[in-house]
């Protein structure tokens, strides 16, 4: 049987029938849906047509739906359009359903009506059938409490599922991905404070170029990681604008006299986020602009995440035939065949997260070109990707610093070893002996074999005290992370 953690079905009669299934209507008629769940009708009819895959509308966009239906209620029972003790029994349901006790009721497929009617409906059913059940009625009578009339009253899937995608994407954003990302940010501006003073060469075009330090190299990711922050940050307060009260296609109708304003205001209460009125409801149903911007700045986002982890396991390959100036910490055997051999896995793992994160994106982009008229009927696919992504990259960089950041060392003799032989240190020769003669100087090493040091002198363009002087690694990285 269904797990209910906040009520039992065994507390009250509700007509189980012999084969376990009791009877529900909705406008095509009757179907028969599992005595102990309490979802609807319309629910079960998308269960049965629209059972496509393994992806299921996220979780959290049925905790926001709570929000929604709340904030609907309570403002229909301040204004005397709807009785006390159904308003309060709907309340009751819509809390347990935010704080996840109703999970087990949400059991739809991401591949539905592009509105997300079905998840309107499967809410206003849960909602409706447990507020009965509060109510000492029976599951499916639709009375005292109907799913249409008083759960969804004011509102249409239209304008209600956007507005619950955005609390349920901002939500995401500000309790799970930008934290995380904070905490990477920081963990690497920690490793880059430690490691300022620690020359190694450069690279370019993936050959060596001229110095600077281990930290400058880090503070790099830092910073790329902050301006991501801000993008996303400028993305997610074009969410806090709802379509809430613009009902079918953004007239408004059969929504009360002030209803967007209200319920803007209401939601903005009870989730303690600053949304408001979208100013242009036939914008807000119509397209899904603001979303297709969040995820272009998750998919921001994801390029950096691989630049870093790119740059990572580059650094860190090896360990004796690669570049090995990076010692990663080891998680877990790399090869079932090569025994001892240690992989860059979470840097792997954030490769492929960024990599599915691109591909996403360019999903949620198509699905909001395919705004038509008065609607997008794109919206499941673009909510779910976008979360998912959100989750996702959240997870993604909770693992990539604990398992792969935090615990990098130095691998101090490769680098020096690098450094000494790179013959891109003659770039500081070039102001005191000119372009040609540096130039000259780094062929005659690479020729030879031999050190540029011993190039210059052998040529005699230097002597010894003055290229030490010149050619010193530590004062050609500049200062601090402003180069030179």
């Amino acid at each position: 049987m269904t797990s209910h953690p906040s009520a039992s079905f065994r507390d009250l009669p509700i007509g189980i029938d012999a084969d376990g299934t009791r009877t529900e209507t909705d406008s095509m008629g009757e179907i028969e849906v599992p005595a102990d769940v309490y979802w609807g009708a319309q629910t079960q009819r998308s269960l049965v047509h629209f059972s496509i895959g393994q992806d299921r509308m996220p979780k959290a966009v049925y905790h926001a739906y709570g929000y929604v239906k709340k904030a609907a209620a309570q403002l229909h029972r301040k204004a005397g359009r709807m009785e006390a003790k159904v308003a309060d029994a709907i309340v009751q349901a819509c809390e347990e359903t935010i704080a996840g006790q109703l999970d087990d009721s949400y059991p739809l497929y991401v591949w539905q009506t592009g509105s997300g009617t079905q998840t309107n409906m499967n809410v206003n059913e849960v909602v409706s059938n447990r507020a009965i059940q509060l109510l000492d009625g029976q599951l499916g009578s639709k009375q005292p409490v109907h799913p249409n009339d008083h759960v969804n009253m004011g509102q249409s899937s239209n304008d209600s599922f956007p507005t619950a995608m955005h609390i349920a994407t901002v939500q995401a954003l500000e309790e799970s991905l930008f934290p995380q990302v904070e905490a990477l940010a920081e963990t690497i501006e920690k490793k880059a404070g430690g490691w300022m003073d620690r020359p190694k060469i450069g690279r370019t075009h993936l050959q060596d170029a001229v110095p600077l330090t281990v930290g400058q190299e880090w503070s790099g990711f830092a910073a790329q990681l902050r301006d991501a922050i801000t993008r996303m940050e400028q993305a997610r307060d074009g969410l806090f604008r709802l379509a809430a009260g613009g009902t079918a296609v953004g007239t408004g109708l059969n929504a009360p006299e002030g209803f967007s304003r209200d319920m803007a205001e209401q939601l903005a209460t009870l989730t303690g986020r600053p949304f408001e009125t979208a100013p242009n409801k036939f914008a807000a149903q119509a397209s899904l602009d603001p979303m297709v911007a969040v995820m272009a700045s998750l998919r921001g986002l994801a390029v950096v995440l691989m630049k870093i982890a790119n740059d990572l396991r580059w650094l860190a390959s090896g360990p004796r035939c690669g570049i090995g100036e990076l010692e990663l910490p080891a998680t877990e055997p790399g090869s079932s065949i090569m025994p001892g051999k240690v992989n860059p896995t979470q840097c792997e793992a954030m490769v492929m997260i960024c990599i599915q994160v691109i591909g996403l994106d360019n999903a949620v982009a198509f699905a909001g070109s395919q705004g038509n008229f008065e609607l997008n009927a794109m919206r499941p696919i673009l909510t779910a990707n976008v979360l998912n992504s959100i989750d996702t990259l959240a997870d993604g960089c909770d693992s990539f610093r604990r398992y792969a950041v935090a615990g990098t060392e130095l691998a101090d003799e490769r680098i020096d070893h690098h450094l000494q032989r790179s013959l891109m240190l003659v770039t500081a020769l070039s102001p005191e002996i000119g372009y040609d003669k540096a130039a000259e100087i780094a062929h005659k090493a690479a020729e030879d074999g031999s050190t540029l040091r011993e190039a210059t002198l052998a040529l005699g363009y230097l002597d010894a005290e003055r290229f030490d002087a010149i050619a010193d690694p530590a004062r050609m990285t500049g200062n601090g992370v402003g180069g030179a």
